[in-house]
């Protein structure tokens, strides 16, 4: 075995878990970083602690004269927690967060230094606008940006520095992040879904929009992640043969963890609970090295944030235990790759869940509303919705290995199903019995309780009901959540303001409220019949299928960009004031350079391992081979020698045949890329890398792969599949 790779084995098997310690129990420290209701009545006077929280709950603009009352109370809650330095974290369009310390520091009138905070310094800041991603909407000369203070999500501490959660804005006022147009979104969906919850119940005034995330992550270790060039700079694997044992056995989903890793696993949780994330499950998942985090529910805005703050921290840990995280969406070929099930719902400030069947009819006529007209916003924005998943590393997960495909539909259960069927096929006039009870006119089957938990699961839907929620699992791993959730929260919230104008209409012209309700229902379900489908996403059926229903097949990422700019999209965005048109063009040439950057370095970095590690090595074995022959020819007579040669003749053409191949290609490729990068237009950049350097790095994997199957495996210097994915 290669000495390098043998020493980097030897290291990573006598690996031995960090033991962690705790004085307290998690629980009992839960929060402890954070900033939260519980800590700002013990640093804010009573009036600033109202006046702030006023504005939280009711949405209220923040009074900017309380601002110096909560920096003072901050700072110094911040400072009694060990914090030196504060930042505005704020979530540029990279998809991670982004930070900028400064310590609390001024210079005092005697020329000496004292620490400070000042409401100013809490409320703004300006960090460089033209140095994110912003698709055009800053110059380099137009530098100036504003991250500005979100009071909805608590402040927190991290090591030494005190974290404000931001939004993050231009000088003209468009949004360069995703928390800005997610705020909006939740805004639109809580102003139309509490319109429709009027129908039902005078007393709501308030919808919140509320998310669960499941975030899955590979884990490999260290010594070995850093002698793999590809993984370090790409997050995945660009090479390499399966190993002759992965997943199929099926004997890692649920099963016991490694005791690294559940080392690993527990630090990773107390940490998150001293920074108030309510982390809940823990598990393998399907593949090997692959695992599973996942909190509890929490509203929409602070779920996102945690998140992002998991994705760090699991990071920060893991090189505590000598791992590396992987959060890209396919590390590994030919096992499950990564995603970020999103588990999404809407409930009121009277307790009640949108998406929980009811007790009475009139709430599971409210509940029938909020899922069908949810069901209509997808099947009218399916394009769009995938657009909102969609990136160079999900197109690698998407469609395969359990991942849902890249078509959006959505999986209902046998019973929603029929009892949809029955409404649709139901006479508004007609009396309706529900299972002997009470008449009544609503024109809605009886919901037994019961179907709270009594949908089965479609693990290749991309959008599936699950009895009080919906789980969007097209969502990439390392995705930030807010991308898919403010597009599903807007074309909802636009779909519930048609629904209300429609019901509204036919209430004007005489018609009872709850038949006019069930009227519209009806003629949705009709209408948006074609998003639901139960069975095998995989199957080349329903792909033919979803074609002729008329759903988004595109399976190109810089096209499947294009429905942003849709004019329905663009309509719905601007209509919910979640994102002017400016807004959205600048973001999809963000996608659409992203796209592009993303698979040039996967391509430079292809190119540079198989010149300079694969092409020599595998020449190296075919000169052992070559020696080999030269000295069976002098040995044995030109009979005897044929025989005894022949193996080693047909590797040596073997080698020979995928050596040219790979060195004609990455030729091939190089000059693919500077065509593409000659193109001005970045939407076309990415198109011609798309369609031209992707299947190039894909054909010269496949011999790379081939070749790894042949060399010596004692020559061989980059760690194999066998050893990055099973933790001894």
């Amino acid at each position: 075995m290669n000495s390098l790779r043998f020493n980097l084995l030897k290291e990573a098997l006598g690996r031995k878990a960090v033991p962690v310690t705790s004085e307290n129990r998690p629980a009992d420290e839960f929060a402890k970083y954070v900033f939260n209701r519980e800590t700002m009545q013990k640093y804010l006077s009573k009036y600033t602690y109202k006046t702030l929280t006023d504005s939280i709950d009711k949405s209220l603009p923040l009074n900017r004269d309380i601002a110096d009352g909560v920096a003072t109370g901050m700072k110094q809650w911040a400072v009694s927690m060990g914090a030196t330095h504060y930042t505005h974290w704020f979530q540029p369009l990279t998809g991670g967060t982004a930070e900028k310390h400064d310590a609390f520091v001024e210079i005092s009138e005697i020329g000496g230094v004292i620490e400070e905070f000042s409401g100013k310094l809490l409320v703004q800041q300006e960090p460089d606008a033209s140095s994110f991603p912003n698709g055009g909407l800053r110059n380099t000369f137009e530098a100036r940006g504003y991250s500005a203070w979100d009071p909805s999500s608590p402040a927190f501490v991290m090591g030494d520095t005190l974290c404000i959660p931001t939004v993050f804005i231009s000088y003209t006022g468009e949004a360069l992040d995703y928390k800005t147009p997610l705020l909006r979104s939740i805004n639109a969906l809580n102003k139309s879904a509490t319109a429709v919850c009027n129908y039902f119940d005078a007393n709501v005034s308030k919808v919140i929009s509320y998310l669960g995330w499941e975030q899955e992550y590979f884990l490999v270790d260290d010594a070995l992640y850093n002698a793999r060039p590809d993984l370090s700079l790409t997050g995945r694997t660009l090479m390499g043969h399966e190993s002759a044992k992965n997943q199929q056995l099926e004997d890692h989903y649920f099963g016991s963890i490694p005791t690294r890793v559940l080392a690993f696993m527990t630090d990773l949780e107390n940490e998150a609970l001293k920074l108030g994330v309510p982390v809940k499950t823990r598990h393998n998942e399907v593949a090997p090295n692959q695992f599973e985090l996942a909190p509890i529910y929490e509203e929409l805005n602070l779920a996102n944030d945690h998140n992002l703050l998991i994705m760090s921290l699991m990071k920060k840990i893991a090189r505590r235990h000598n791992f590396r995280v992987l959060l890209h969406e396919k590390p590994f070929k030919g096992v499950n790759g990564s995603g970020k099930h999103n588990n999404w719902s809407m409930g009121t400030d009277t307790g009640v869940n949108l998406f929980s069947p009811g007790k009475n009819d009139v709430e599971n006529l409210q509940f029938i509303t909020f899922l069908v007209n949810t069901m209509m916003a997808v099947y009218k924005h399916n394009g769009l919705l995938k657009a909102s998943i969609s990136s160079a590393n999900n197109a690698h997960r998407l469609g395969a290995n359990e991942a849902p495909p890249a078509i959006i539909s959505i999986f209902l259960g046998k019973q929603v199903s029929e009892v949809l069927d029955k409404l649709e096929q139901v006479n508004t006039d007609d009396v309706i019995h529900f299972d002997g009870k009470t008449a009544i006119r609503l024109g809605v089957a009886h919901l037994p309780e019961v179907l709270l938990d009594n949908t089965d699961r479609n693990r290749t839907s991309p959008f599936a009901f699950t009895g009080n929620r919906f789980e969007f699992r097209a969502v990439g791993s390392s995705a930030n959540c807010a991308e898919a959730m403010l597009t599903l929260n807007t074309a909802v919230a636009n779909q519930l303001s048609v629904f209300k104008l429609e019901v509204d209409a036919l209430i004007e012209d005489g018609m009872p409220k709850e038949k006019a309700i069930v009227t519209v229902i009806k003629s949705l379900i009709a209408k948006c019949r074609a998003i639901s489908f139960e069975g095998n996403g995989y199957s080349e059926e329903w792909k033919a299928e979803a074609q002729k229903r008329g759903l988004d097949c595109e399976t190109s990422v810089p096209l499947i960009f294009d429905n942003q700019l849709k004019p329905e999209s663009l309509a719905i965005f601007e209509n919910c004031g979640v994102l002017s048109r400016e807004e959205i063009e600048s973001r999809c040439e963000v996608k659409w350079e992203m796209y592009t950057k993303k698979i040039q370095i996967e391509s430079r970095v292809l190119g540079d391992l198989a010149m300079n590690h694969i092409v020599p090595v595998a020449s190296g074995y075919q000169s052992v081979l070559l020696d080999n022959v030269s000295k069976i020819n002098a040995l044995f007579s030109k009979e005897e020698a044929a025989a005894m040669a022949s193996q080693d003749k047909i590797i040596i053409k073997a080698i020979s045949d995928h050596i040219g191949f790979i060195i004609e290609k990455v030729a091939e490729m190089t000059e693919a890329r500077k065509q593409a990068n000659a193109l001005a237009s970045e939407r076309e950049k990415a198109i011609a890398y798309h369609d031209t350097i992707v299947p190039l790095t894909e054909s010269i994997r496949t011999h790379i792969d081939k070749l790894e199957l042949i060399v010596d495996d004692r020559m061989w210097t980059l760690p194999k599949y066998r050893e990055l994915l099973f933790i001894r």
